[in-house]
């Protein structure tokens, strides 16, 4: 249980940061431990910012979905932020959209401590300890409540406009080092392009699928993030019913697709889970 003094800073913490966020137009859900102690921020900024973007016409099962939330808790690190997004079909109301944004603070440098005086310092400190605490269990929160609306119900998945969207995101990022962490079948399903022939998954053509995406002017810029997949080809209950088979030759298009996509988007993959993710993400 978070002790009452630390209750107490963050509750000051939220109405100063909640002025100041409006402001300065900046999206922050964690209660900044500088702004409720009036002390100046260090001029460095946050080195590293996870994106952890969940596809909602993909249901995961519980083995994925623990790596998923184990993936999101990897981002709560000092000097960090970290931003969690939802996207599906724009043609059924499923749009693009930022859950969650938070920054976990990086500590006061030893050379600034001794201008703050004891009891500021006292404060401060007891509030930073349950930051990172509070940041957690928020995000654990929200990427729970994302993967519990998640259905294989709707018929369309725009992930190529969500990429696009979420690119601009990424971009606007002050982080030096900027992951994404995308949680998706990777199956597009749009009027753009589809990657189903008959009920089932085909065996695309990456080359013809790049042409499709840069025709529509759906191919972003990550501004040199590096991109981690988990839940590639994944099957749906549905489709386990009817014992259907992914064979490797149509893993290994989509992976050529996607890894192809995001070279041409100024991005790396770093890992392709198809569907499980096998090395952890380096954040």
């Amino acid at each position: 249980m978070m002790k009452p003094l630390v209750k107490h800073t963050f509750a000051a913490a939220a109405l100063i940061l909640s002025a100041s966020a409006a402001m300065a137009g900046i999206s922050n859900d964690i209660p900044s431990c500088y702004a409720a102690n009036r002390i100046k921020p260090p001029a460095e900024g946050i080195e590293r910012e996870l994106f952890i973007a969940i596809d909602q016409t993909t249901v995961f099962d519980e083995k994925l979905r623990a790596q998923i939330a184990a993936t999101a808790a990897t981002a709560i690190k000092p000097g960090s932020a970290y931003t969690l997004l939802d996207f599906s079909a724009f043609s059924q109301g499923r749009y693009t959209e930022v859950v969650t944004r938070g920054v976990i603070e990086a500590p006061l440098p030893a050379k600034l401590r001794d201008d703050v005086s004891e009891r500021a310092l006292r404060t401060f400190d007891a509030c930073m300890t349950g930051q990172s605490a509070f940041a957690r269990k928020s995000l654990l929160a929200a990427v729970a409540q994302v993967q519990s609306a998640a259905t294989n119900d709707l018929a369309k998945s725009d992930i190529l406009a969500a990429l696009k969207d979420i690119g601009d995101k990424m971009r606007a990022s002050p982080a030096a080092d900027r992951v994404l962490f995308l949680a998706s079948d990777m199956l597009e399903n749009s009027s753009v392009a589809s990657f189903y022939a008959h009920d089932t998954v085909r065996r695309i053509d990456p080359a013809t699928e790049m042409k499709k995406a840069n025709a529509a002017g759906l191919v972003a810029d990550f501004g040199g993030a590096r991109v981690y997949v988990i839940g590639a080809g994944l099957l749906s209950d549905d489709a386990k019913s009817r014992n259907v088979y992914r064979d490797p030759q149509t893993i290994t298009a989509l992976r050529q697709f996607w890894t192809l996509y995001f070279q041409r988007a100024n991005a790396k993959v770093e890992a392709f889970g198809a569907p499980a993710l096998l090395s952890p993400v380096s954040y």
